[in-house]
């Protein structure tokens, strides 16, 4: 499974990005999601969406990212609006084996796209 990221840049406070993360497999049978991690801070996750289309978000998100996929596609998104200084880091998408839960975790990853908040 190959996951490929894309989308990151550097942008004010305020403003928005999308990211998109192209998977090799199917995206409708298995658990996918975006997480960060900034320099020097454990990886978080920031949403996830399981195989019924169920999304959970970090808190520190809610309200201003959305976490859709396009299973015709097999193309996992994320859509940052009202980005914060705090956003900063690299986002990775993942995503689980075929059927599992996403309470089972995460198997594959991305290598990750940069997002740059400056203030």
């Amino acid at each position: 499974v190959q996951l490929v990221e894309s989308g990151g840049g550097s942008v004010q406070a305020g403003g928005s990005l999308s990211l998109s993360c192209a998977a090799s497999t199917y995206t409708f049978s298995r658990c996918m999601g975006w997480f960060r991690q900034a320099p020097g801070k454990e990886r978080e996750r920031v949403a996830i969406i399981a195989r019924d289309d169920t999304v959970t978000y970090a808190d520190s998100v809610k309200g201003r990212f959305t976490i859709s996929k396009d299973n015709a596609k097999n193309t996992l998104y994320l859509q940052m609006n009202n980005l914060k200084p705090e956003d900063t880091a690299t986002y990775y998408c993942a995503a689980g084996r075929e059927y599992n839960r996403c309470s089972v975790g995460m198997n594959y990853w991305g290598k990750g796209t940069q997002v740059t908040i400056s203030s």
